[in-house]
C-alpha cells in the first residue's frame, strides 16, 4: 500500500491560497513593486494632443463654468477662514488676536493688505 503511495504524482499549485505570497515571488527581480502615478505633466507629454479633434475633450483643452458657490473668505494675515472683518479698515480676520494685529496696524499697511487682495480702497 505504502508504493501506490510513493508512485502517485501529487499536483500541487506553486503557491496555496491561504498562505501569504512572499513579495519575491509577486514582483520578480527588476519589475516595479507597486503603483506608479503619473504627473499631469507627464501624461501630457505621453499623450498625441496633436491628433485629437479640437472639440473633444482632454486634459489640455478642459473648460469648466464658474462656480456657483460664493468664494470663501481668508484671513488676510494668517490665510485662514475669516468670518469676520474690520468695518474701519474693510480688513478680514480670523480671531481677536488677529484683530488687535490689525487694529495696530498703519494706514499704509493696511492698504498694502487691501491692494494684495484686489480691494483697496482710499480709507479717511
Amino acid at each position: 500500500m505504502e508504493a501506490e503511495v510513493v508512485e502517485a504524482e501529487l499536483v500541487l499549485p506553486s503557491y496555496l491560497s491561504f498562505k501569504r505570497v512572499q513579495m519575491y515571488e509577486k514582483y520578480p527581480k527588476g519589475q516595479a513593486r507597486g503603483r506608479h502615478w503619473k504627473h499631469l505633466k507627464q501624461i501630457i507629454q505621453a499623450e498625441n494632443y496633436q491628433n485629437y479633434p479640437p472639440d473633444e475633450p482632454n486634459y489640455v483643452n478642459i473648460e469648466s463654468p464658474p462656480s456657483m458657490h460664493p468664494c470663501k473668505r481668508i484671513c488676510d494675515i494668517t490665510g485662514y477662514e475669516a468670518p469676520y472683518h474690520d468695518p474701519r479698515t474693510n480688513l478680514r480676520y480670523a480671531n481677536t488676536e488677529v484683530f488687535k494685529i490689525i487694529r495696530s496696524l498703519p494706514n499704509e499697511y493696511v492698504q498694502r493688505y487691501l491692494a494684495l487682495r484686489n480691494a483697496a480702497i482710499v480709507l479717511k
